[in-house]
């Protein structure tokens, strides 16, 4: 009898710990790559993260996705659910209605432009620029000039001189050419005393004329390299700016006082970027970096450099009673690598 009890006795020990275990209702919403569904399976880093410090906890979680960042917000701010888990970016706004845990992910802000728009540098353009072919027509009539000028002064003492004008232009323009590119011949220098100072003029300014050369050629490379494309914040103003309404990305342009399209969802954001409808996007640099890597590369390119550095956390209601077990167990899954190996998994490198 007792060896048939205690079967019975194990199974209700057993569902006795099932019950007994703590449930997180959890909210969240599709940010790739930090929460989304894949064949009807939730992931993500943010999700990954929740399950193992659910496990470390042993407690069970339920995911509550909503259709918008704004309604994942309330159900944590009106405590409908115990947690939200997403790309949540930590605020003293956010703080002051709800609690944060210890930060998760280091993020900032990135632009994202329509690869369309950007324009590589290409040696033809450069080549037949205006303000190319202007240079090289004045250094021709320099180079022309000068070299007419020591026809002038070199024809009766030099033989490479001497001959008719009209048989003059191209010997002595090739005879400047040479000295300034080469520091001239050494038996056709001049051999009158004029000829001579105005030779070692020549030879002095056309340093001058080289490098005052190089710098145009890099002028016009540079130009040619950013023109028609967007590099940085102040680029912004009257450009067709989009983002998520209320988002820190949204509270940043109107800081800055740059008109945007507000999106309420990322899906409808991309799409309407995937279809040229919207040219520039404004938003978190982790989510538009996995968007180009993947769906997006042929149609979005990164601009600059990650500005206004935020981190992400957790998001609880207002005094809650598992944020200190959920900084602690944080904290250890720092300390034992298992951090370090969701974050590999997703980003593919160590934070």
């Amino acid at each position: 009898m007792r060896r048939l009890f205690a079967p019975f006795s194990l199974i209700f020990v057993l569902w006795g710990t099932f019950v007994a275990a703590e449930t997180l209702t959890v909210s969240t919403v599709t940010r790739p790559p930090f929460s989304m569904q894949e064949m009807d399976r939730d992931t993500g880093f943010s999700i990954d993260l929740v399950r193992s410090l659910t496990d470390r906890l042993g407690w069970r979680y339920e995911l509550v996705r909503t259709e918008t960042f704004g309604e994942m917000l309330d159900l944590v701010r009106t405590g409908q659910v115990d947690m939200a888990a997403a790309n949540i970016s930590i605020t003293a706004a956010r703080e002051t209605e709800m609690d944060f845990s210890h930060p998760i992910f280091e993020s900032g802000l990135r632009i994202m432009v329509a690869a369309d728009d950007v324009r590589a540098p290409s040696l033809m353009r450069v080549l037949f620029s205006a303000d190319l072919m202007i240079a090289i027509a004045v250094a021709v009539v320099l180079l022309m000039g000068g070299g007419m000028m020591m026809w002038g002064l070199e024809r009766r003492a030099q033989p490479y001189f001497d001959r008719p004008l009209k048989e003059a232009w191209f010997p002595s323009f090739w005879w400047a050419l040479n000295l300034v590119v080469n520091g001239g011949f050494e038996e056709r220098v001049p051999r009158t005393p004029i000829g001579r100072v105005f030779g070692v003029v020549l030879v002095v300014s056309s340093l001058f004329v080289v490098s005052l050369f190089v710098a145009k050629i890099t002028a016009v490379m540079t130009v040619e390299a950013i023109s028609g494309s967007i590099n940085s914040v102040n680029d912004l103003y009257d450009k067709d700016v989009a983002t998520i309404s209320e988002s820190t990305a949204a509270r940043f342009l109107e800081r800055r006082d740059i008109s945007y399209r507000g999106y309420s969802d990322l899906a409808t954001l991309l799409r309407d970027f995937d279809q040229g409808l919207t040219r520039v996007v404004v938003f978190d640099a982790p989510v538009l970096d996995h968007y180009m890597e993947s769906d997006g590369r042929k149609v979005g390119h990164p601009v600059g450099q990650v500005f206004l550095r935020e981190d992400y956390g957790l998001l609880l209601p207002d005094g809650s009673d598992h944020l200190e077990e959920i900084n602690r167990a944080l904290l250890a899954m720092r300390e034992n690598g298992e951090y370090d190996d969701i974050y590999r998994k997703w980003f593919g490198k160590a934070p």
